[in-house]
């Protein structure tokens, strides 16, 4: 699960021990604000993602009518 975040494979105890490190070093009252504000950025990286794949397709959708209508002007 977590392997594919990494270039190199964890396994259950490395993750284990990254768990812990990161709740020695935040403490259990800063986890959830973490969390939150992660899943925040996630959102957003996705929202600019759909939004760019969206004006890639339209682009591509008006490049497809140029196309049909010169082949039709010429044909």
């Amino acid at each position: 699960m977590f392997s594919n975040i990494f270039l190199i494979p964890l396994g259950p105890w490395e993750i284990i021990a990254i768990l812990l490190v990161i709740l020695v070093f935040f403490g259990g009252r800063k986890i959830p604000e973490l969390a939150r504000g992660l899943g925040k950025g996630i959102r957003e990286f996705n929202s600019a993602k759909a939004s760019i794949e969206e004006e890639i397709r339209d682009g591509m959708k008006v490049e497809e009518k140029k196309k049909i209508s010169e082949k039709n002007e010429n044909g």
